[in-house]
């Protein structure tokens, strides 16, 4: 008679519990509320990138190996990812920012043929580092085009800027001896975008997907470059929610362009703090 007794109280208790925590995902809303006065947010978030890309080096193309993104983060020195927004009624300013430094190493035995006729080939160890560093920033203005108690949708028209250095470094030797040799090529870009970026909310609680879009190109060496985001997240709070999204950004650069086809493409994680 005990056990049963318990085990009702358990049952109801749960059912409490549920109701209760479905009653308070019922009056956290993801989706921003607009008004006459300014709202903040910052975003400090982790891509995990993977990479696939063509760089144009030295006058030729060099297919680079598709790079997972836990081959990425192995090979990470130092970055740093952040996002930001303010608004003042349906108006507001974004800012995103991606930096990070890549590097590579490697070594190899090579036989090198001296220019001499009929002499011997020569054993060569090369070692080489090969580093990448970038920063790409986007910033835009926004206005409010939808908003109601399921959708959330923000017209944005802005710029993106990339920022990369290719770095390689060769030491070669043989018999004792050694030769160091150090060779880069930068480039930079800055290109015009316009895009969408919002939140749909789902079944009224406090779960939300975030999605984001961008297009651009024809600014510096860019034929052209895209953006999207597509997740989900979900409001624990009415100044923080988390989210897990999916980011691609993709790069056509022009002829002498250092990114040919190259694209970024991973998964996010982000919590974005609101005041």
């Amino acid at each position: 008679m005990k056990k049963k007794i318990l085990a009702s109280i358990l049952s109801v208790s749960a059912v409490l519990t549920t109701v209760s925590v479905a009653y308070a995902d019922q009056g956290l809303s993801p989706l921003p509320k607009i008004a006459d006065e300014w709202r903040f947010e910052v975003t400090p978030y982790l891509w995990s990138s993977g990479i696939s890309s063509t760089l144009f080096y030295n006058d030729r193309y060099i297919n680079t190996a598709n790079l997972s993104s836990s081959d990425v983060l192995g090979n990470l020195k130092s970055g740093g990812m952040i996002a930001a927004e303010a608004h003042f009624g349906k108006w507001g300013i974004f800012g995103d920012l991606v930096s990070a430094t890549l590097q590579t190493t490697g070594n190899s035995n090579i036989s090198v043929q001296p220019p001499q006729l009929g002499g011997a080939a020569v054993p060569v160890n090369a070692a080489n580092k090969v580093t990448l560093q970038q920063n790409i920033i986007t910033g835009a203005a926004t206005y409010t085009v939808l908003n109601n108690q399921n959708i959330y949708v923000d017209g944005l028209l802005g710029a993106r800027g990339i920022m990369a250095t290719a770095t390689v470094s060769a030491d070669l030797s043989a018999y004792g001896y050694s030769k160091g040799l150090v060779d880069s090529k930068s480039v930079s870009t800055l290109d015009p975008i316009v895009g969408f970026k919002g939140r749909y909310r789902i079944a009224d609680s406090a779960w939300y997907i975030p999605f984001y879009a961008d297009i651009g190109g024809g600014g510096g060496t860019t034929n052209m470059t895209w953006q999207g985001i597509l997740g989900v997240g979900k409001t624990f709070e009415n100044w923080v929610d988390v989210s897990l999204a999916y980011r691609t950004m993709y790069y056509d650069m022009k002829g002498d362009g250092l990114l040919q086809k190259t694209t970024f493409k991973g998964p996010q994680l982000a919590a974005t703090f609101k005041f």
